[in-house]
């Protein structure tokens, strides 16, 4: 890393929401039956000439099988922030869940980020379990792999530098080949968690969420952010609408919508 490597900006953009009750987004439950919505983000890295999105949303059919509220798909989400979806060229994919990669049709010209790990865990044996395959949609996975068979997937084992500044992390639990991401800003190393930690209490409490392949691999990914980040203030949860209210809004107009992440927390 030198002086001339570039600071990204990062952008959060909310582009769907569940209603959710505490039990449920806790390993064992909460004893607060109180309510506890679920945000879902698309994220856009900026900078050294290019961007990067990370996840991809799901579409109108996810969101009406499993109950969610979609306000917009992922090229729309990244409209508001002036990024032409069909135009990106690399997409990083922190795990195939159905929220994360859902979306990847939008992005006809980018090549897909992601870990060895997920795509055998998404494509192997635990997926005859329905306790691990319930947040996979088989479409998806299975059109990912028609893509990689064109040469747009790009596999990592492990960490790896993507751009001076930017990097992938394979941290797992949530899933086999979950990785989180890890950006150089203007206010020091960011860490987009993902599912790593769902929401900010997760990780605060050491709490894990109540989905998980391997339990002490999540717990070992709360360390492991922090050992990434500048500070625990630049871990930013996968799931979290507190993201929205902790952050800055892109512009007046998409307050509670689209927020920067490379500034100073405001809350």
């Amino acid at each position: 890393m030198t002086s001339d490597d570039p600071e990204y900006a990062v952008y959060a953009v909310r582009y769907a929401h569940k209603e959710r009750r505490r039990p449920d987004n806790f390993f064992n439950g909460d004893p607060h039956d109180a309510p506890m919505p679920m945000d879902y983000f698309v994220w856009a890295v900026v900078g050294g000439g290019r961007t990067w999105i990370v996840d991809t949303g799901f579409d109108k059919a996810d969101a009406e099988a499993r109950g969610r509220t979609l306000y917009r798909n992922a090229a729309e989400a990244l409209a508001l922030i002036d990024i032409d979806a069909a135009q990106v060229e690399d997409v990083i994919i922190t795990h195939l869940h159905y929220d994360h990669v859902g979306g990847f049709a939008y992005f006809p010209a980018a090549r897909f980020h992601l870990q060895d790990d997920e795509m055998a865990f998404a494509t192997g044996r635990h997926m005859t379990s329905a306790v691990l395959n319930r947040a996979y949609t088989a479409d998806h996975v299975a059109n990912l792999v028609y893509e990689v068979y064109k040469g747009r997937v790009v596999f990592h084992a492990g960490d790896a530098e993507l751009a001076p500044g930017l990097s992938v992390h394979h941290v797992g639990g949530h899933t086999k080949g979950l990785q989180v991401v890890r950006v150089r800003t203007r206010v020091g190393w960011l860490v987009l968690a993902s599912d790593a930690t769902h929401y900010y209490e997760n990780m605060e409490a050491c709490r894990p969420y109540a989905t998980a392949y391997d339990l002490g691999a999540m717990v070992e990914a709360f360390r492991r952010l922090n050992e990434l980040a500048e500070s625990p203030d630049h871990i930013v949860p996968g799931h979290d609408p507190l993201v929205m209210e902790r952050y800055p809004p892109v512009s007046d107009d998409l307050e509670g919508i689209a927020v920067r992440l490379d500034v100073e927390r405001v809350g």
